[in-house]
């Protein structure tokens, strides 16, 4: 069975279903991201106490992955696109590959990662600090102290929620557990250490330290840098009818790393529309060229969303209105300004269009709110 990732609007539910008419459509894949219900596992039923807890911070968590993905992704071939979201293995649309295993990842770390932050807030009745290690000794000139984001708690409540769907036992349903645990793993590894120094007259003869959750950005570096060292692993497709089999799959996951992403297939090629499996291909994507604030990766967009692809690459004009200057006056506007600025945009296409409309395009406005 394949992860199918919490919805988002939890806040504003549908009429009420039967949970147990619900979990069979979570079952059968017909539930995704925008649908208003969310799918949890056996273990707690829809409307259980644990649900009604947790299940907007599950719900949050899904969804900070999901944005995570795409912003990683914005300048790639496959740059995370709302197919992607349909989460049905057996409906045709996903493919067990290193993009489906980098989803299954970040929405299970953005879950793991929300339900630990909120505890740390106080959102939770029953969770806390982790102090378990509190004056243990640490490392050379200090020791455990101070209030650790409870990651232990987080990763609990994350497994019962994101794992509890995973019903199948064949290797896609191995292969999505996997990585899953990939996700949690990438949170507590990249925990930062903060310590605070003690003693006399501002010496630092001392230290407390604890561990707290980094920015959720670097949780989805770590992740898309696992994405390309992905694993690819050879089994039967089909397999897990047996306990022979299942057996030599669960033997086969054991064996490898816990923070590693794995895979089962090749990916398709991105560069070309396959509305079969729900791509759109790199026609018509913008891609970036010039900037002093752009990484290499973006700045070899272009090259690798248009010319690899076959595409040539249009520059595009554009004159762009925008708020500026914008003071307060009491009691109580804001006024702004209205600038313009004139941008040149890059996009991929045909080459044949290219060279029909000259290379160049026209000027237009585009109002955006800032």
């Amino acid at each position: 069975m394949f992860f199918l990732v919490f919805c988002t609007v939890l806040l504003h539910p549908s009429r009420p279903r039967s949970s147990r008419t619900h979990n069979m459509q979570c079952r059968a894949g017909k539930l995704h991201l925008q649908q208003p219900h969310c799918c949890v596992g056996s273990g707690w039923g829809y409307t259980s106490f644990a649900y009604l807890i947790y299940s907007s911070s599950v719900a949050a968590g899904a969804q900070s992955g999901i944005e995570e993905c795409k912003f990683q992704f914005a300048w790639d071939r496959w740059n995370c696109p709302e197919r992607a979201l349909q989460l049905s293995s057996h409906g045709g649309l996903r493919s067990a590959n290193r993009e489906t295993a980098f989803v299954h990842a970040i929405s299970s770390a953005g879950v793991m990662y929300t339900l630990t932050r909120n505890c740390s807030l106080g959102d939770f009745d029953n969770c806390g600090c982790d102090d378990s290690r509190n004056g243990q000794l640490g490392g050379q000139g200090w020791l455990w102290g101070g209030c650790s984001d409870n990651v232990g708690f987080g990763e609990a409540i994350s497994k019962q929620f994101v794992d509890a769907l995973e019903t199948g036992q064949d290797a896609r349903a191995a292969m999505n557990l996997h990585n899953n645990e990939a996700g949690r793993k990438a949170v507590k590894g990249t925990m930062k250490r903060t310590c605070k120094c003690h003693g006399v007259s501002g010496s630092c003869t001392t230290q407390t330290c604890w561990l707290q959750l980094p920015e959720f950005r670097e949780v989805g570096t770590y992740l898309k840098e696992r994405y390309h060292k992905a694993l690819k692993v050879d089994l039967l497709q089909g397999a897990g009818n047996s306990a022979a089999s299942r057996g030599a799959i669960a033997e086969t996951f054991s064996s490898i790393s816990k923070k590693e992403l794995v895979h089962l297939e090749d990916s398709p090629d991105y560069c070309l529309e396959n509305k079969t499996l729900g791509l759109l291909g790199t026609e018509g994507r913008e891609c970036l060229k010039r900037g002093k604030a752009l990484s290499k990766w973006e700045k070899r967009s272009c090259r690798r969303l248009c010319g690899d692809c076959g595409l040539a690459v249009e520059e595009r004009r554009a004159e762009m209105v925008s708020s500026c200057n914008c003071k307060f006056h009491w009691c109580c506007a804001v006024r702004c300004e209205q600038c313009r600025k004139r941008v040149t945009k890059y996009f991929c296409v045909r080459k044949e269009k290219r060279e029909r409309s000259g290379g160049g395009g026209a000027t237009r406005k585009l109002k955006r709110k800032l």
